[in-house]
C-alpha cells in the first residue's frame, strides 16, 4: 500500500489580511469579533478562498455586519446549497461595544475597517479598527518612513559586525 502524503499544516492562524487598509487609513481602537458564517463558508476558509480587501463594517439596527468580504465557495463543499459569496455576514460583539463603535463612526472622515482573519481555536475571529482615510501626501511620508526605518535596520546590522 502507497502512503498519502499529508498537506503540510498552517502553523499561523491567520487566514487573510487587508494589507490595503493600513497603508490607506490611520487606524484606531482595534477590537476582535466573531463571525456568523454557514458550514460551506468555514470549510472555504479552511482552503484559503476568502479576501477582505475592500471590505468594511456597517452598523444597522444595533447590529454590526461585514461587508465587502469574498469567500469564493468550493465546488465539492456547495453542490447542494446556493451560495452567495459577497453576502454581509453578521459580527458577533457585545452590544456596548457596538454602541461605543457607531458612535466613533458617525464622526466625519472615520469608518470601521476589516482588518484581518484568524482563526481562535475552533471559531473564525475578525479584527476591525476605526480608520480615518489618509490623503496623498500622508501615504507618501509612511513610505518615506518605512524606507528609512528598513536602512537604519541595515546600517545598524552592518556596523555591529
Amino acid at each position: 500500500m502507497g502512503k498519502t502524503k499529508k498537506k503540510p499544516k498552517n502553523t499561523s492562524s491567520t487566514i487573510c489580511s487587508n494589507k490595503r487598509a493600513r497603508h490607506d487609513y490611520h487606524l484606531d481602537n482595534l477590537t476582535e469579533a466573531g463571525l456568523a458564517l454557514e458550514g460551506w463558508e468555514v470549510k472555504s476558509i479552511r482552503e484559503g478562498k476568502v479576501q477582505l480587501t475592500d471590505s468594511y463594517v456597517i452598523i444597522h439596527r444595533n447590529e454590526a455586519w461585514l461587508t465587502g468580504c469574498n469567500i469564493t465557495p468550493l465546488n465539492t463543499a456547495s453542490t447542494h446549497v446556493v451560495c452567495t459569496p459577497k453576502r454581509d455576514r453578521k459580527l458577533l460583539m457585545h452590544r456596548k461595544e457596538i454602541d461605543r463603535f457607531a458612535a466613533m463612526a458617525d464622526q466625519k472622515g472615520y469608518t470601521l475597517i476589516a482588518l484581518e482573519l484568524y482563526w481562535k481555536g475552533p471559531n473564525v475571529k475578525c479584527k476591525i479598527a476605526l480608520g480615518k482615510g489618509k490623503q496623498a501626501h500622508d501615504k507618501r511620508e509612511t513610505s518615506k518612513q518605512r524606507d528609512w526605518d528598513k536602512q537604519k535596520e541595515r546600517i545598524m546590522k552592518n556596523n555591529l559586525r
